[in-house]
């Protein structure tokens, strides 16, 4: 499995305003020619941010998900706007949806999502070393800013409302550096 299949075509078959459906049809190293369907990615780069008070307290948004037509508890997130680099649009979307800004970012991760028909890649970043400010953002609506212990992750997973893998992937690799610090293991 070294060698990655070929793209023989690849063609547009449909779009919206926001997404596009690629058809891509490959042939594999053993000669096998397969057509998948993905989801065009968007040349934008994004970011999470896992802002936390102090080493057990992290800062979560609530914020509609159109797709579930529910309300979620999240992390805050965005692609970057021109010119951006990583910390740049971390600082700006945690400052725009959380009312903070940090002055230590750390990239922990870059994360796929279903990386089997979509290309979209986003960036954990751990925020530490929290201040007040607040920049105005895109959202329709007053995101509510709360707070949660990681020392109580799992009860916030169990909820009905937390249900982004992203999200609770981000909170358990940022708990789990955060024990390994206390013990002097990074």
């Amino acid at each position: 499995m070294e060698q990655k299949p070929e793209i023989l075509d690849t063609k547009l078959v449909a779009r919206s305003k926001l997404f596009g459906i690629e058809e891509l049809h490959l042939r594999f190293s053993n000669g096998v020619e397969r057509t998948y369907e993905r989801l065009r990615t968007p040349p934008l780069a994004a970011v999470m941010c896992v802002p936390m008070l102090d080493d057990d307290t992290v800062v979560l948004i609530r914020e509609y998900g159109a797709g579930l037509e529910n309300y979620q508890l999240t992390l805050p997130k965005g692609g970057y706007e021109h010119g951006e680099d990583w910390q740049e649009a971390a600082n700006r979307e945690l400052k725009e949806e959380a009312g903070y800004g940090a002055n230590s970012l750390t990239l922990l991760k870059n994360l796929t999502l279903s990386p089997g028909y979509m290309g979209h890649q986003i960036k954990v970043v751990l925020a530490e070393d929290l201040f007040a400010e607040r920049l105005p953002g895109d959202e329709p609506e007053p995101l509510e800013v709360l707070t949660w212990k990681l020392s109580a992750l799992d009860e916030l997973v169990a909820r009905e409302d937390m249900t982004e893998a992203r999200v609770i992937a981000a909170l358990y690799m940022v708990r789990e550096l955060l024990a390994k610090r206390r013990k002097g293991k990074v």
